[in-house]
């Protein structure tokens, strides 16, 4: 049983053919995220993004427009065990990146993440991205997607 829904704010943000991507590491070995993380109670969800990329990255950002909302229902995917009981709803934006003066010097770091990488977005479907899915509707750095929610995808 899932105690409550945690909502949650992430950033698209492409650079001269690249995307920025939070390297992280388990026991299953190294994967990629995109920036960002939960929403704090009377913190809007731009708020939340601009704060999250902040602390994970060192950089300033500025949301921009919604790319799409996705649900991640943990005892749905192939992490059951670990995140049976978690439920998210997460809104990523499109943002842009306002300073880089700080780049690589977060301030709070997720705890399994290991670093920041630019990886080209020709080699974005080689790469061991989460959720899987944005791969598949990710095209010349847009979502390419009929609707704006993706429903429950890991």
């Amino acid at each position: 049983m899932v105690n409550q829904i945690r909502t949650a704010a992430r950033a698209l943000m492409i650079r001269d053919g690249k995307i920025l991507l939070i390297k992280m590491k388990d026991q299953r070995g190294v994967f990629f995220v995109l920036p960002g993380g939960g929403q704090r109670a009377g913190e809007t969800l731009e708020d939340a993004v601009e704060r999250e990329c902040s602390e994970e990255t060192g950089c300033e950002i500025k949301a921009g427009k919604l790319a799409y909302i996705r649900e991640y229902i943990g005892r749905n995917h192939s992490f059951s065990k670990a995140h049976r009981r978690f439920h998210q709803l997460e809104a990523v934006f499109y943002c842009q990146i306002t300073c880089l003066d700080n780049f690589g010097n977060g301030c709070e770091s997720d705890k399994k993440q290991v670093g920041l990488t630019w990886v080209p977005l020709k080699e974005l479907p080689k790469t061991e991205l989460y959720p899987k899915q944005l791969k598949d509707i990710f095209e010349n750095g847009t979502i390419k997607a009929d609707n704006l929610y993706l429903g429950d995808i890991n």
